[in-house]
């Protein structure tokens, strides 16, 4: 519970620093995320990592199918409990927490979807980098990895390594690999329905 505490402390400095001293970190963000993601493939070749690619194969593969035919149905579900129309919050739902691009792609059809959008896919990282810990004392570590969506292959994939262990790194970065593949296509796919 005390990363938990951090996680909120860091990220209320954050909102501090940036709304009461202006401060402009620029790109410095992505440096430091690629930075993380070197740091774990160098970890990740000084472990097992090819061998454990070609043991993790089946489950690599399934689960990132797994995780959109659960997001999508999840989209489902919130659109009839919330009155959304069904190609809103599928849209919405395919972004698997890739704020960035959903935001902006659901935008170009309606601003307040495009809002709503990436509100709900930054949601959905922020709530994996605080409850994937938590995830993994009640379901298997693998499985859990799904929370994350796209984002398993960089911005929550060092609290997935740093919880779930080294050697759940391949299927994370494979997961948000494919993922990350997926929804440029399939949001607009289903906007045009």
């Amino acid at each position: 519970m005390s990363f938990l505490y951090l996680v909120l402390a860091a990220l209320s400095a954050g909102i501090l620093v940036g709304k009461y001293t202006g401060f402009q970190f620029g790109n410095s963000y992505e440096v430091m995320l690629y930075a993380l993601i070197f740091i774990i493939g160098v970890d990740l070749g000084k472990s097992r990592g090819l061998k454990e690619i070609k043991e993790l194969g089946k489950i690599a593969l399934i689960l990132p199918l797994a995780t959109v035919v659960g997001s999508l149905l999840g989209g489902l579900l919130a659109s009839f409990l919330l009155n959304v129309p069904v190609k809103w919050a599928l849209a919405i739902s395919a972004g698997f927490g890739w704020y960035s691009l959903t935001g902006p792609l659901l935008a170009q059809y309606s601003p307040v979807y495009g809002v709503v959008g990436f509100l709900a896919n930054l949601t959905r990282e922020i709530l994996t980098i605080l409850f994937y810990p938590v995830a993994i004392r009640r379901i298997p570590k693998e499985l859990a990895v799904s929370m994350g969506g796209a984002t398993t292959m960089d911005s929550t994939l060092p609290v997935i390594v740093k919880f779930g262990g080294s050697e759940i790194t391949v299927i994370a970065f494979v997961h948000g690999f494919i993922l990350t593949a997926i929804a440029p296509f399939l949001i607009p796919l289903i906007l045009q329905l």
